[in-house]
């Protein structure tokens, strides 16, 4: 399945909010990129209404996941179809490969990210 490589944009834990923008640009069902200032990045995904982050960065070939196909609450990767769970980050193609998680809420219609 070939080796895990190291996420170079993944966000550095700072114990802070970012607003990252509306939560009407992200529609149920699908993910989007969200850059952060320093460059590092996150895959931000709207499951039914409900927002979650994970590394925007598939282990295995460095894929963006925002990039790929989101089944409820699985993203798979699209260059090799490793699989995440968008909740939590695990990998269920390779669980040593799991990937961090970032918390998100919704105020007034905006999309708040904890790094």
């Amino acid at each position: 399945m070939g080796k895990s490589r190291e996420n170079k944009r993944k966000p550095p834990r700072e114990g802070r909010t970012i607003t990252v923008g509306r939560a009407e640009a992200v529609p149920p069902g699908r993910g989007a990129t969200v850059q952060l200032k320093d460059g590092s990045e996150v895959a931000l995904f709207n499951v039914g209404g409900r927002f979650f982050a994970i590394e925007n960065f598939c282990p295995h070939k460095g894929y963006p996941l925002a990039d790929s196909k989101l089944r409820d609450t699985t993203v798979e990767c699209e260059f090799h179809g490793w699989k995440f769970d968008v909740t939590s980050g695990e990998c269920f193609t390779k669980p040593q490969c799991s990937i961090d998680r970032y918390d998100v809420t919704i105020e007034d219609g905006m999309i708040k990210l904890h790094v």
